[in-house]
């Protein structure tokens, strides 16, 4: 099945629209470190790979990857969060200074620990993956901290993206005084949900869990997946219970290999195929879907056109290894390319 498209002249509109916009990312900052080398033996101590090592690289990740790919289509981005009094602090405020993402509300402080996730990579895929953080939830005065922070830059503000991936920033109070803030403004809130973190998520402009995420969140057991998703009864179930009782003005359930799901209530769900050809690394695609799904929103789309949008993104970034971004001249080309 052929994914549906947007027309070239709509898409230019909605690059230059996203070009003017100005989103705020908070949430859980991490650093990504990428060790890359080749496997030519077995370690004679373990049953293991010996990876001789070639070279590294760093990459902002988690809230500080969906800035990097929101500033990468061309809008002025923000990043609010906590992070340590650490030489990996040091580094990804270089790289966000470098990158031209605004990091003045990134607060640090001695009690945590800046979240590093070093990935082993040999001839392309990955190895193993180490990570070094702090999980414990933020104390009352960090989290004042970074709403006054959000507060004084929302005025202008086109969107917020909120990014939990549980290590203890996202917590029930931010969420929900976030949620007053925008609704006051009339500004547009996206969720990316983490099931291992329960919250409250009622009322958001907008949720993306990927399939397993959903189900989670519905409190469901995932039978077997049906080919076709729109002919798939466990998840149109679960979209609907979220529908319900969530109230999301926009549900994009993600599918990997299936592309997304858009569900709204009192509309039939709308499928988007993948247009992904190869799939070398999905690290960080979720990243990429929620940043321009709310940016192709900020910038004018129906929520159609956004999926369309972040649907062909993501199958930019998943060709790539490691945490990826997408360009207005490749997003452009794989436009042109499916249309």
């Amino acid at each position: 099945m052929k994914s549906p498209t947007i027309p070239a002249s709509r898409l230019e509109e909605l690059i230059r629209g996203s070009a003017a916009a100005r989103v705020l990312v908070i949430g859980d900052v991490m650093l990504d470190q990428y060790i890359w080398g080749h496997v030519g033996r077995i370690s004679p101590e373990a049953p293991v790979p010996v990876v001789e090592f070639d070279r590294e690289s760093w990459m902002p990740g988690g809230a500080a990857n969906v800035a990097r790919n929101i500033h990468a289509l061309g809008a002025n981005t923000e990043l609010l969060g906590l992070i340590g009094k650490d030489e990996a602090a040091q580094r990804l405020r270089a790289l966000l200074a470098d990158q031209g993402i605004g990091c003045a509300g990134l607060l640090s402080g001695p009690k945590r620990t800046t979240s590093v996730k070093t990935r082993i990579i040999a001839h392309q895929q990955q190895v193993v993956r180490v990570d070094r953080e702090t999980r414990g939830e933020v104390d009352e005065r960090s989290q004042r901290q970074l709403l006054a922070a959000l507060e004084k830059r929302l005025p202008g503000a086109a969107a917020v993206v909120i990014c939990d991936y549980g290590k203890g920033v996202v917590t029930q109070a931010l969420v929900d005084a976030i949620r007053q803030l925008c609704r006051a403004r009339g500004v547009w809130l996206s969720f990316d949900p983490k099931p291992v973190h329960a919250l409250s998520l009622t009322g958001l402009s907008l949720l993306t869990p990927n399939r397993k995420e959903a189900f989670e969140l519905a409190g469901v057991p995932d039978g077997s997946r049906n080919v076709d998703p729109l002919k798939d009864p466990g998840l149109q179930r679960v979209a609907e219970t979220l529908l319900t009782e969530l109230s999301p003005a926009l549900l994009l359930i993600t599918l990997g290999d299936q592309g997304m799901l858009l569900c709204q209530r009192g509309q039939k769900p709308f499928h988007i195929p993948t247009v992904a050809r190869e799939v070398f690394d999905v690290s960080g695609a979720g990243d990429t879907v929620i940043a321009s799904f709310t940016l192709a929103v900020a910038a004018g789309a129906s929520p159609v056109e956004a999926a369309i949008f972040s649907n062909h993104a993501a199958g930019v970034v998943v060709g790539k290894v490691g945490t990826a971004t997408v360009s207005p001249e490749e997003l452009t080309e794989i436009f042109r390319r499916e249309g």
